[in-house]
């Protein structure tokens, strides 16, 4: 089941991002890395501002009544690149642990290319960490194409996030 994510939910959300991001990208970064961006990234403050952002949407993904994931997209200003208003930002899938590769991913971009149809967008895009192989594997195999690359920061420790597209 696939629901919207509601201000009322801000302790779920911010406890699935910690947990998420924390478990694709540790082993990868430094410990005081880590911990600087996440006490930045997944503040209450922060994602309750996400969440009022009428250009953003957040859904979570559940299987049976445990929360397996969630999404989250945006358009207009609220992209983390200028792209352009025919297009739709995939800033994050975040699937737990335990529910990865079961196809939850996929749901998940199916239900984004659901919003940016429903809102007249051509193109989807997102940024992934160059060396995140297996994020890069799936949104290859889903038909992305990298345009460009930017600045990602983890900490004191920079990182390049390559931008792919997909036309729709």
């Amino acid at each position: 089941m696939i629901r919207v994510c509601y201000e009322k939910d801000i302790h779920l959300l911010q406890k699935i991002s910690i947990e998420t991001f924390n478990d694709t990208f540790q082993e990868q970064n430094t410990a005081e890395n880590m911990k600087v961006y996440l006490e930045e990234a997944f503040t209450t403050e922060k994602l309750l501002k996400e969440l009022a952002n009428p250009q953003s949407e957040f859904y979570f993904l559940y299987e049976e009544n445990q929360i397996a994931g969630y999404l989250k997209i945006n358009i207009g200003e609220a992209q983390s690149e200028e792209m352009g208003d025919d297009t739709l930002e995939i800033e994050r899938i975040y699937i737990g642990k335990a529910f990865q590769r079961k196809g939850f991913g996929k749901l998940l971009f199916d239900k984004a290319i659901e919003r940016a149809t429903a809102q007249k967008k051509t193109k989807v895009w997102l940024g992934v960490w160059e060396k995140n192989e297996q994020a890069l594997q799936f949104y290859r195999k889903l038909g992305f194409e990298q345009t460009g690359a930017h600045s990602f920061w983890m900490g004191e420790d920079e990182q390049i996030d390559l931008i792919r597209v997909k036309n729709i």
